[in-house]
């Protein structure tokens, strides 16, 4: 026992060394989002042109969430740290080449359905944009073009559960500045060929994804990790992955409704106000600086860290490492979130307003990110109760939870949005996850026989 507790400061420091590999990655990747964002706030503001392109840019990521991060983070990582310890190098690589190959077979078919269905996923998702023929069509050609971002990043997810089943944290930390990079580059291009800039961007977004996906197969074959045809798709480990998966495709399913249901009643100017959609998407990005460089960081480090700790039915270690990774998390978001709060207007005026972001596009973001940043500490402590389920192979508590929180989101919203306009659907999403929080902290409880 005294051997335990005398290398738990150095699992701890070694956990701290990797989130910081992984910190750093984020934070890159954030400022760098954050010059991207200046940019497109200040060329397409919170009107038509900014509107468009923010709906068609999540459609793509609706469907990455339900089969990319998500799948890496839920199954990908728990299974191939179960084959690391368990099987032999060969077996473990046939592994990934079966899951590798059923991600491209799945993406790649939801990607050409996806283009082609474009018009009818846009009417879903923003239906106030129906009485709006031009905003449509454009909303409808930007999901197009960028539609093919989906394969791209989600096998770039893939590779990146890989990674950090390997505990290599580096390219997958670092791969997400690519696509601020190339989004970057394409507002440049816009303005100096005079391009239509809701496209080009488009266009960068797609560019990016290639960047990112290239990145992370240079990293895996460094690694002495190639790509081949599998000898079957039929493989224990594909399967096993398959199993943990279904559960969590409709916990994705679930997240994206929350999603899907905030842009519905965004979309609802005559109810809301116009640029509902933009504000909130504004206000996210401030919010996920935080949340990405601390609350992701400790999130990807600890989930390969609590796998490995729960195939060794250490859970003393386990709950060890999970406090130490929530005590540290709330030590920055709790702050955050306070600071966020006072100074939200501030905040705004200072990053965003210049040209198309005018004052009105202030007052509706900040009004935004002040509910949201209610929730940040809850979002953050979310994130690491989650991975300890996905580390002791449970992904049907997650979801139970997110099912739940739902129903609350969409009663909230309906009953918030009259009163409070748009500030009232950050703020359902705020209570959402908190209530999402206890109630995968009681869970946990329970399960680990702690309280």
């Amino acid at each position: 026992m005294s051997t335990d507790k005398s290398k738990a400061p150095h699992r701890h420091h070694a956990l701290l060394k990797s989130s910081g590999i992984v910190a750093c990655g984020v934070l890159a990747s954030r400022l760098l989002g954050f010059v991207r964002d200046v940019l497109v706030a200040r060329f397409l503001g919170t009107g038509l042109l900014a509107e468009a392109f923010f709906v068609a840019q999540r459609i793509p990521n609706l469907f990455r969430d339900l089969v990319g991060e998500g799948a890496a983070n839920a199954a990908i990582v728990p299974v191939l740290s179960e084959y690391s310890h368990h099987k032999s190098k060969e077996e473990w690589l046939e592994c990934i080449n079966a899951v590798l190959a059923w991600g491209f077979i799945v993406l790649g078919s939801i990607t050409v359905l996806g283009i082609f269905a474009a018009p009818w996923i846009v009417r879903l998702i923003a239906p106030g944009f129906v009485g709006e023929p031009g905003e449509l069509q454009l909303t409808t050609d930007l999901t197009r073009i960028m539609f093919p971002y989906l394969i791209l990043i989600a096998l770039t997810a893939f590779q990146a559960g890989i990674l950090y089943s390997m505990n290599a944290f580096f390219a997958p930390s670092f791969g997400p500045c690519l696509l601020n990079v190339a989004m970057i580059l394409s507002v440049w291009v816009a303005c100096l060929f005079s391009w239509p800039m809701a496209y080009t961007i488009s266009v960068g977004v797609l560019i990016g994804g290639i960047w990112q996906f290239w990145a992370q197969w240079l990293a895996l074959r460094r690694r002495g990790v190639c790509w081949k045809m599998p000898l079957t798709l039929n493989h224990d480990g594909a399967r096993q992955i398959g199993k943990l998966l279904i559960p969590r495709l409709w916990g994705g399913a679930v997240y994206q409704l929350n999603i899907f249901v905030d842009t519905f009643c965004a979309s609802l100017a005559v109810i809301v106000g116009a640029g509902g959609i933009a504000a909130i998407y504004y206000a996210n990005r401030m919010i996920q600086l935080p949340l990405g460089v601390f609350g992701y960081a400790l999130s990807s480090v600890a989930l390969p860290s609590l796998s490995k700790l729960a195939q060794e039915q250490d859970m003393i270690r386990f709950k060890s490492t999970l406090f130490f990774a929530l005590r540290n998390l709330m030590l920055v978001l709790i702050p955050t979130a306070v600071g966020l709060c006072v100074f939200s207007k501030w905040i705004i005026h200072l990053v965003f307003q210049r040209g198309a972001f005018d004052a009105y596009s202030t007052a509706i973001t900040s009004q935004v990110l002040l509910y949201t940043a209610l929730g940040l500490p809850f979002f953050g402590a979310s994130r690491i109760l989650v991975s300890a389920f996905y580390a002791l192979q449970d992904t049907k508590t997650p979801v139970k939870t997110a099912t739940v929180c739902l129903v609350i989101n969409v009663l909230l919203n309906v009953a918030l949005m009259f009163p409070m306009k748009i500030g009232g659907i950050a703020l359902a999403s705020s209570i959402a996850s908190a209530v999402n929080c206890v109630l995968l902290w009681r869970g946990l409880s329970k399960k680990l026989s702690w309280g």
